[in-house]
């Protein structure tokens, strides 16, 4: 079952730069980038709902909504960020470039979230290993810019 979940990270590193450059080709024709973003979002909006309701035959469950920390919610301006954020800058920087400094932050503020088990999520240690696997993945962000 790895092998599965690694493939579908895989493919949604495939797809970040791919819908970069459709958003980016998308903001020329709009006149602009915000919009284009909105356009993909909304696209994504309404493929997420038809999925989630014909794979699960229900609308989602809202029980227990009042119980969750506010920053629970926030997963959307995420989402915001990064759907604008790709649609400006891919055409300026390039893609590569683009998904370079992106795996930086998410090298950065992974090692945060998991050293300290932020948002809820188990603390893993902070390790020689890993402090190396950053250094070489932030040195082949700057290589690639």
């Amino acid at each position: 079952m790895n092998a599965f979940y690694s493939i579908l990270a895989l493919a949604a590193g495939v797809m970040l730069p791919l819908q970069a450059a459709m958003n980016a080709r998308l903001a020329r024709m709009m006149g602009s980038s915000i919009w284009a973003a909105s356009f993909s979002g909304f696209v994504l909006t309404i493929i997420l709902a038809i999925i989630g309701y014909f794979s699960l035959g229900a609308l989602p469950r809202m029980g227990g909504a009042a119980a969750l920390p506010w920053w629970a919610w926030a997963g959307g301006v995420c989402g915001c960020v990064v759907l604008s954020a790709t649609t400006i800058v891919a055409p300026r920087l390039g893609t590569s470039a683009m998904v370079a400094l992106i795996m930086a932050g998410q090298v950065i503020c992974s090692l945060l979230i998991d050293s300290f088990g932020l948002l809820g999520m188990p603390a893993q240690p902070f390790d020689i290993k890993r402090a190396g696997a950053a250094a070489l993945l932030l040195a082949a962000t700057f290589l690639i810019r």
